[in-house]
């Protein structure tokens, strides 16, 4: 355990003598602590975090965020020795399909895609054709040959790629995140009314009724970019609130609000310094696949960069 009396600069100097001596980088998504996005190398959504981790040319990879991203920077980069510092920091969603029904929809669609959300586990993208990420979806989506699309395992960015696309044919899972599900339109109003300059920027993993009342939809990196471009001063944000560490850091002059107190992720959460430390320290614990298993799960991220 870190002592609480060591200092944030002390802390920093351990990691970078730590990656010096393991030849490791630090990956960090938005919804982990703000701590923790302070001392990482990288700070992205899923879709920028899985392009660089095909890049960096250190030889091992800490990934500060949930199991399946760990997985995800391990199918891109099978040479590499991933770590993730909670092997208990998983993502509900990510497990949110069964195997069954993605084969009884191949059977009943004869030119069916399957695309995966890559908020899922590797087990789940063995069975897909494409994966994509909630900033390049519309695109990759767009430029599929097929009319029948099976979008897994999100539903509500699923149907919000629908609507964008309505010569397709979507066929729909019911996964969901607890985070974006719990933002309420109710939520949403309530927070306009007391803030009305506000601009309401949301992730499309929300509600139709919450996107409804948005003046911006996208990514977690679409919503930092829309904010720091904005001419505007206040923002309604609503997904998970690890995001402010980046809109404050980059917006020091903007105000940042969200509209409910359950915009929260646990399992990020769960990605403390102190576990950054020990996991450096001791390489572990390392994201291990079955190379099989593995070789087909990486199929549909390759394509999704090649989409991209």
């Amino acid at each position: 355990m870190i002592c609480m009396e060591v200092s944030m600069e002390e802390l920093v100097n351990q990691l970078r003598i730590l990656k010096k001596e393991k030849d490791a980088v630090i990956l960090a998504h938005y919804y982990v602590s703000d701590e923790v996005q302070a001392v990482a190398d990288y700070i992205g959504d899923s879709y920028y975090l899985s392009k660089v981790a095909t890049t960096v040319k250190e030889k091992n990879i800490c990934f500060c965020g949930v199991q399946f991203m760990g997985e995800s920077a391990k199918l891109l980069n099978p040479e590499k020795t991933v770590v993730i510092p909670d092997k208990n920091a998983d993502c509900p969603m990510a497990h949110m399909v069964d195997i069954d029904k993605i084969k009884k929809v191949r059977e009943e669609y004869e030119d069916v895609a399957v695309v995966c959300y890559i908020n899922s586990t590797a087990e789940l993208k063995q069975y897909a054709d494409v994966c994509v990420t909630s900033a390049n979806a519309m695109k990759i989506v767009s430029s599929l040959p097929n009319k029948n699309i099976f979008f897994i395992p999100d539903e509500h960015l699923g149907r919000y790629i629908a609507s964008k696309l309505p010569e397709k044919n979507f066929i729909f899972n019911d996964g969901f995140c607890h985070v974006h599900t719990s933002i309420t339109a109710e939520n949403v109003k309530k927070a306009k009314a007391a803030r009305p300059d506000a601009k309401v920027l949301v992730h499309p993993e929300c509600k139709l009724e919450v996107l409804e009342l948005a003046d911006y939809i996208g990514s977690t990196s679409g919503i930092i970019d829309y904010a720091t471009n904005s001419e505007a001063k206040e923002f309604l944000i609503c997904t998970e609130m690890g995001v402010f560490y980046e809109l404050n850091k980059k917006n020091p002059n903007k105000r940042f609000y969200s509209v409910g107190h359950r915009q929260f992720c646990p399992n990020m959460k769960l990605i403390t310094l102190d576990k950054v430390v020990r996991c450096l320290t001791e390489m572990s614990p390392v994201i291990e696949l079955d190379s099989e298993k593995a070789d087909k799960a990486k199929i549909p991220l390759d394509r999704m960069l090649e989409l991209s």
